[in-house]
């Protein structure tokens, strides 16, 4: 692909450029494509990681186990409707108070989303046939 570019990039002796009005579209046309590939794969796939991560901590519930940013795992002992605060329970006695966006993971709903993905679809049972 660069052998390509090159070859369009060249110049006569005079100054003049040889492919005429398409050889800068060539130059171009790497960079397009890398838009392109932003536009399509890389932008959805974090507005969907973004709406997951706000699903998650929104449907954040007492007695669920999590992950925080920190690395340390817990349970949720309360969740302040009004204020951006969650209060998690690390061991016996020592709870801290940090704001929702320091959750990482709710680990409880994660297992809960895989266990009903695992479980497997029950088929519609065969009704006997009539005879006649």
């Amino acid at each position: 692909m660069l052998d390509l570019l090159v070859l369009f990039a060249q110049t006569k002796t005079d100054g003049k450029s040889d492919g005429g009005p398409l050889s800068s579209a060539f130059i171009f046309f790497p960079l397009i494509i890398i838009a392109l590939y932003f536009i399509i794969v890389i932008l959805p796939g974090k507005r969907r990681q973004e709406k997951d991560r706000q699903a998650m901590i929104t449907n954040m519930k007492k007695n669920d186990e999590v992950l925080t940013i920190a690395g340390i795992y817990g349970t949720v002992v309360s969740v302040h409707d009004t204020k951006d605060e969650v209060v998690v329970k690390v061991d016996d006695g020592t709870r801290v108070r940090m704001t929702r966006g320091s959750i990482l993971r709710n680990i409880t709903a994660e297992e809960a989303a895989k266990a009903a993905k695992d479980q497997p679809k029950e088929q519609p049972k065969e009704q006997p046939k009539e005879q006649k």
